[in-house]
């Protein structure tokens, strides 16, 4: 469910109704399923809240009949009164509208624009032939891989910044050349001449390392498999970085989230021709708009509206958020991002090698720094119960601690990454994180620009 499903202003009491039940009964499933009854805590005044009384409602009303409860037996796993019980947090998508717009850093986010049902469908690079004046541009091929949870290489790097991805493949890429040619030498050593006692015996010591270096080739197999995929996958992201300046972006955004220096006008940026797509510079413009402590003037921002209808872009978005800040509280005390910065570590060392696979060439190589994003932070506020003005005036029900996260309004990886950088730090303890719809910057700025259209 998108924001624009419980935004709209001409939306009546009984489409939100649906919408909630739809969501209350999706909440109501998985703690079933997961056989623990949750303490919910819930921002107020918002879908969040309204979800948050129909399934405290809905708990308590199965757990009243104890004949017929889902909470009973062998379902319940942690037990009905366990000291130990999730703690679930109910968070309303416009608590944070800048992070799903954000131009993104991590293999997992940034393949995202391209990933449905654990596939990820792309098209062939062209490479750089010439195309023939008059001659019909060739069609480009697109070919489908599988990311799933038995591939390894996804498993480990999919929340790491793709500089280190890249890195990562080719890393994985020389160590399967150099079994390669291990396996290679071996056979050739298997040719020694001589019967000598010393040749016997290397013969002999060669003979079970080749038998070992055989008996793996299923798994040499699969990791070659894997090494292609992620080579093709990675390749084309980084196609996607070269051509929008995507790095340049994520490293500007950051700035303007974190309230560091600008080393570059937002006008240039914005009125930059190289410098991405019409969306892209929409998105740089809403990030900067809505965590600014104090809106732009209106000279200041007809002039930038100016700019971003001279590059193409669709304003319906912008007048969308002006209207949301309005009312809301974020006009007064925006969210705060932290004051960190990814800090550049120029070119590559390893990757810009000769015979690389990866030319990274004009990317910046960005390391990020942990810093905990709005949801993180007050998912920390309400687990080690600390007091922030932020949470103290959360909603607390219980309807009879994993620890999870829901958003209401749509969810992103940069979020669900975030989350779960922070729970490594915490021994023993987990978080699931929940969204009623997983969407990507484009699809999110798709529904604020019809939330915005006059």
């Amino acid at each position: 469910i998108f924001p624009k499903s419980i935004n709209r202003p001409d939306i009546t009491d009984t489409e939100m109704e649906t919408i909630m039940d739809t969501i209350v009964d999706s909440l109501f499933c998985f703690f079933v399923t997961l056989g623990a009854i949750p303490i919910i805590r819930c921002s107020r005044g918002t879908a969040a809240e309204m979800v948050a009384v129909k399934l405290d409602k809905k708990l308590r009303e199965n757990l009243r009949d104890a004949r017929n409860s889902l909470f009973t037996g062998d379902t319940l796993g942690a037990g009905q009164f366990s000291f130990q019980r999730p703690l679930l947090v109910l968070v309303d998508r416009n608590i944070d509208l800048a992070t799903p717009l954000h131009h993104t850093w991590t293999y997992q986010a940034l393949v995202h624009d391209d990933f449905h049902l654990n596939r990820v469908n792309l098209e062939e690079s062209t490479g750089t032939e010439s195309i023939p004046a008059g001659a019909r541009p060739k069609k480009k091929n697109k070919k489908s891989y599988d990311l799933t949870a038995s591939d390894k290489f996804w498993q480990k790097h999919k929340g790491s910044p793709f500089p280190e991805v890249a890195e990562s493949v080719q890393q994985e890429l020389e160590s399967y050349r150099a079994q390669e040619d291990e396996v290679k030498r071996l056979k050739s050593i298997m040719g020694i001449e001589g019967e000598d006692e010393g040749a016997i015996s290397m013969l002999s010591d060669n003979t079970a390392k080749l038998t070992s270096a055989v008996s793996s080739l299923p798994e040499l197999l699969e990791k070659k498999r894997l090494i292609d995929l992620h080579t093709n996958v990675a390749t084309a992201v980084l196609e996607h970085i070269k051509a929008r300046k995507l790095d340049v972006y994520f490293e500007y955004e950051e700035k303007i989230m974190s309230k560091s220096t600008l080393d570059k006008s937002l006008l240039d940026m914005i009125s930059d021709p190289d410098a991405g797509t019409p969306e892209d510079k929409m998105r740089l413009f809403l990030i900067y708009y809505i965590s600014s402590t104090q809106a732009p003037s209106e000279i200041d921002l007809e002039q930038y509206k100016k700019a971003l209808t001279d590059a193409g872009c669709n304003l319906a978005p912008l007048n969308y958020i002006k209207q949301w800040k309005a009312f809301t509280k974020m006009a007064s005390a925006p969210t705060s991002y932290g004051n960190t910065t990814p800090k550049p570590l120029g070119l590559f060392s390893r990757v810009m090698n000769t015979g690389s696979q990866f030319v990274m060439e004009g990317v910046k190589n960005l390391v990020l720094k942990q810093q905990n994003l709005p949801v993180t932070r007050i998912l920390d506020n309400l687990m080690e119960m600390k007091s922030n003005p932020e949470t103290d005036d959360y909603r607390y029900f219980d309807p009879k601690m994993l620890r999870g996260m829901f958003v209401v309004g749509g969810g992103n990886y940069i979020e669900y990454q975030n989350l779960i950088d922070y729970i490594k730090g915490k021994q023993g303890k987990h978080v699931l994180y929940g969204c009623s719809e997983l969407f990507n910057a484009t699809q999110f700025i798709k529904q604020l620009s019809q939330l915005g259209q006059k």
